[in-house]
């Protein structure tokens, strides 16, 4: 049991970082993936996305723990 606990804690810091990824680079990720017209809201929705993961992932993290 503490193995699939160990994996689960790993891929969620791994989610979280990935979130935190898309809150710093959102409007560099924007320009180079998506051909939006505005590029403001496409910046804006992946960075609440990424808050969103960033959040989710260590709320797991945290009560894994305990």
């Amino acid at each position: 049991m503490e193995i699939a606990k160990l994996i689960v804690i790993i891929i969620c810091v791994i989610i979280s970082l990935i979130g935190v990824i898309f809150v710093y680079d959102a409007r560099r990720i924007i320009k180079k993936l998506f051909s939006f017209g505005d590029q403001n809201e496409g910046s804006f929705i992946l960075k609440i996305c990424g808050f969103g993961m960033s959040v989710i992932a260590s709320l797991i993290i945290m009560i894994l723990m305990k």
